[in-house]
């Protein structure tokens, strides 16, 4: 079998959270599909020197900016290709068909053209998780200090929550996640219960956030609109991805008081593990806001905090 070919991908984004898909010319294979742009790497050639040099003809722009995010391998009939997905939010120049046959920012929850390169599909779900994944901590100030915290950061933004209470009975946690959901829904956000797929679909959350030893015993992926992992080396990623989550945690990266007997990862040993993930991935364990670029550097899609999300004084 041969080897696939590398492709590197760019995804442009606005700060309004829209992004540029192409259409492809007559002449080439999947004409008039639309893709995010981008090309192969040259040998010898790095994918990051690649994607500035495959958008700088496509496009006609200078990328300024630009995130290592996740890798998709993809058999076509006529090869298989492994995509390496960036996120672009910096470019010198304005956009341009140069090679393609034409242009469109679009909504990922919303995609107006039609047919998308099949590759390029489910990436577009994958664009709807949010950089900063909190995780509940009304053990440690309050159930209502924190329902206040929580609606203050929804108000400013906040769109995904981990409801994660080890401390409260099921009646008791049942009845926090409620107040959660409530609270979280008329802002569009994104509520997963930790562990209990029954419990999230009782309460009305969104989805279920799986534990490492769950994603390692479950064959089948839970019946959930959403579903996160918890992970902390590659074997559980790679049972995550295997799992089909929509997204994985993975650290700790640094130290944390939550878990002060484990052994952190460091930046390094995060970006050696996420690097190639075919899933959004989030840095997690010791992160800051101010991290933020960092982790995405590294590989992360984002940040995942438990103190971190509902400090009153966010860094």
């Amino acid at each position: 079998m041969a080897s696939p070919i590398d492709v590197a991908v760019a995804i442009f984004m606005r700060p309004d959270g829209s992004v540029l898909l192409a259409e492809r010319p007559a002449g080439k294979v999947y004409a008039d599909y639309w893709e995010f742009p981008g090309g192969k790497v040259e040998p010898g050639e790095s994918v990051a020197a690649a994607l500035a040099r495959e958008i700088d003809e496509e496009l006609g722009v200078c990328i300024e900016r630009a995130f290592p995010w996740i890798t998709q391998v993809f058999t076509y009939p006529h090869a298989t290709v492994r995509l390496h997905f960036f996120r672009v939010t910096a470019w010198q120049g304005e956009p341009r068909a140069v090679e393609h046959k034409g242009l469109s920012w679009e909504r990922p929850e919303a995609i107006r053209v039609a047919p998308l390169l099949p590759a390029n599909g489910p990436v577009l779900k994958g664009l709807l998780v949010p950089d900063e994944y909190a995780i509940t901590q009304a053990a440690e100030v309050g159930i209502e200090e924190f329902l206040a915290r929580l609606k203050r950061r929804l108000t400013e933004g906040l769109r995904l929550v981990q409801v994660r209470e080890k401390h409260l009975d099921r009646d008791a946690l049942a009845a926090f996640a409620r107040r959660v959901v409530a609270l979280a829904k008329p802002f569009g956000a994104a509520v997963l219960i930790n562990g209990d797929a029954a419990l999230a679909a009782e309460v009305g959350a969104d989805g279920v956030h799986l534990t490492s030893a769950q994603v390692a015993t479950l064959s089948v992926r839970p019946a959930q609109a959403w579903v996160g992992a918890s992970c902390h080396t590659a074997g559980d990623l790679r049972a995550a991805e295997k799992l089909g989550v929509d997204f994985a945690v993975l650290g700790p990266v640094l130290a944390t008081p939550t878990h002060p007997d484990a052994q952190p990862m460091d930046w390094e040993g995060f970006e050696s593990l996420a690097k190639g993930a075919l899933i959004p991935v989030y840095a997690l364990g010791g992160v800051t806001c101010a991290m933020l670029d960092e982790a995405r550097l590294r590989g992360a899609h984002g940040i995942a905090m438990l103190r971190g999300s509902w400090a009153e004084a966010r860094r």
